[in-house]
């Protein structure tokens, strides 16, 4: 609920904002809350759904993101021409609003444990979180995963734009539908942790599907359709790693307070990917001229993560924690 809270508070401030430093620190506050609300929802999902159901449920959470890019990005070309972009952020404000009331609603549903009689610092219950190996190499995952998505939700409007001559309502709808794709595929990814798949399998499985999917969009060897297809491919496979990293809280959280520290863990790596691969990838284009050296990077990614879901299997494979809430 603060999370929300500060978010609208950045969100009004926005709106009333005289010159970039107001906007910039409103967008500050903005991803704070944003940040606030991403590591406290899973614990509240968790609560709020019987314990089989568990993987399932944070498999679906692990999709807020790409949904709320995409509806923005689908909204953005109807509400921008009639009220601008503050138009746009009245529209994002209410849909803060409405979220808290439904939070604040649906309270009873959210059957939290009691209390310990002993309150642990929360240092001690962070440092026991994180001292387990399997959140770090999620993490990591992680990470290669939004680097690969995010180089080509830059890569695919420019390309778009500047080298096919498209209008800009037709680049808009074509990237909102490849960013789209991935909740799909987070969803799959629920039901197959539902189905007790493998986490490890999994990110390796889609991340060597990324990497070749990479290999055909960057290289420019195929049709206009056959690349755009494969950045559909690339974005649906892909869900099934955010997927896998985010509900795996559940299972190495022994207490409900280490799953907002694995959540945190989870998104600050997740981050990582968007903040250091787009000035690589602006880098090495910027240096030839070529999209296609873009493939450095999001190949190595697609190989870092091949590698951490085959260490992530192993590690599964090993006696696992008890789980929280049990």
């Amino acid at each position: 609920m603060i999370g929300l809270f500060i978010s609208a508070l950045g969100g009004v401030a926005a709106l009333f904002a005289s010159n970039e430093t107001v906007l910039l620190a409103s967008r500050f506050a903005e991803g704070a809350g944003v940040v606030a609300v991403a590591v406290s929802a899973p614990a509240l999902l968790s609560a709020a759904c019987a314990p089989l159901d568990r993987r399932f449920a944070l498999g679906i959470w692990s999709g807020y993101l790409p949904a709320g890019v995409g509806l923005v990005m689908l909204l953005a070309p109807l509400v921008m021409p009639v009220g601008g972009w503050r138009g746009l952020w009245v529209l994002t404000l209410a849909a803060i609003v409405l979220s808290a009331l439904a939070v604040h609603r649906s309270r009873a549903a959210y059957h939290l444990p009691p209390a310990d009689t002993i309150e642990r610092h929360p240092f001690i219950t962070a440092k026991e979180a994180l001292s387990q190996p399997e959140p770090w190499l999620l993490a990591i995952a992680m990470a290669t995963w939004t680097l690969q998505h995010y180089a080509l939700i830059i890569w695919l409007p420019t390309y778009l734009l500047e080298q096919r001559g498209l209008q800009p309502f037709a680049v808009a709808m074509l990237t909102c539908l490849m960013v789209l794709a991935n909740v799909p595929g987070n969803m799959l990814g629920g039901i197959l942790l539902h189905r007790h798949f493998g986490r490890g399998n999994m990110i390796a499985f889609a991340s060597l599907v990324t990497g070749l999917s990479g290999v055909g969009i960057f290289l420019d060897i195929f049709p206009d359709v056959v690349r755009y297809a494969l950045c559909l491919t690339l974005s649906f496979v892909g869900g099934l790693i955010p997927a896998s990293v985010l509900s795996a809280s559940a299972r190495y959280a022994r207490t409900p307070k280490q799953i907002g520290t694995l959540q945190g863990l989870f998104i600050q790596w997740g981050q990582a990917g968007p903040f250091i691969g787009p000035p690589l990838i602006a880098m090495l284009v910027a240096a030839s001229g070529l999209w296609r050296d873009a493939l450095i990077v999001t190949g190595s990614a697609a190989l870092l993560g091949i590698v951490f879901g085959l260490l992530i299997r192993r590690h599964e494979n090993r006696p696992s924690v008890a789980p929280v809430h049990s």
